[in-house]
């Protein structure tokens, strides 16, 4: 039995994800920033995330190269921070409100969480490549989240 690329990329379309940038800084210092939907908790204890990086990006060098990274789980009304991040510009972060942290890298301002990260193993993916991340930091805002679900962005109403 094999998927098309057609089919598994409907198939996946229907999983409902949060919408992230994930953001560092090459051994130039130059910042970079790419929208990942691939993003994922691993472990609790120690607290260790994962995101995907297509090795054909621009960015992928960066985050080999650099060995952290920010990642900055979006808010609902972050939808053109998402989309600028998504495509190929200049200068992806023109026009964006950011910080560096202690790692000096770039955290986006106005997300629902931001996560400060190490690499601590990174793996072959397919045309991808697994990035393991120990969280070192964390910051947590209240808001709505930007999902992005069927080719499209959606809001949910966030309700404690």
């Amino acid at each position: 039995m094999s998927v098309t690329n057609e089919e598994f990329r409907a198939a996946l379309g229907r999983f409902a994800s949060g919408v992230t940038v994930v953001t560092t800084r090459d051994r130039a210092g130059n910042l970079h920033g790419i929208t990942v939907s691939a993003f994922s908790s691993v472990s609790m204890n120690p607290p260790l995330v994962l995101i995907c990086i297509e090795k054909t990006t621009g960015s992928h060098h960066a985050f080999v190269e650099s060995g952290v990274f920010v990642v900055n789980i979006l808010s609902a009304d972050q939808r053109e921070v998402s989309n600028q991040f998504a495509f190929k510009h200049e200068n992806k972060f023109d026009g964006i409100r950011y910080r560096l942290n202690d790692l000096d890298l770039p955290v986006l301002e106005g997300c629902l969480a931001n996560l400060d990260c190490r690499v601590v193993k990174n793996y072959e993916g397919g045309d991808h490549t697994i990035f393991v991340g120990e969280v070192l930091g964390t910051s947590i805002a209240e808001n709505d989240p930007l999902i992005y679900w069927m080719g499209a962005y959606r809001v949910d109403s966030y309700q404690p």
